[in-house]
């Protein structure tokens, strides 16, 4: 197979990657904290969404197993229950770590 006819791209030059310039024009990611203000709160959204499933999960699991009179289903149910709200108590601490970070660090995080 002949290499000699493939298209070269110039993602340097097309991506405008320097040293001093992120990719683009994409102004946000050229310090840590542009990076994390930028993932954090996907992160936290997707949490959020994870949290609703999981309640909506175990809260039938609960309903479901009692009314058919099955208690290791609503132990089952309460368990996820259980965890999902400890999950959320450790995202909504790690929320506000990373706000006293921000502040401690002059760093503006959620912009």
């Amino acid at each position: 197979m002949n290499h000699d006819n493939i298209l070269a791209v110039d993602i340097g030059t097309d991506f405008k990657i320097t040293p001093n310039m992120g990719i683009g024009e994409a102004n946000q990611f050229r310090s840590i904290g542009g990076l994390i203000s930028t993932v954090l709160p996907n992160v936290y959204l997707l949490a959020g969404l994870i949290l609703l499933f999981f309640l909506i999960f175990g809260g039938l699991a609960v309903i479901l197993g009692a009314g058919k009179g099955n208690q290791e289903q609503v132990e089952k149910g309460k368990k996820v229950l259980t965890g999902t709200l400890i999950g959320f108590l450790v995202v909504f601490a790690s929320f506000w770590v990373v706000q006293i970070l921000g502040i401690i660090t002059g760093v503006k995080i959620f912009n």
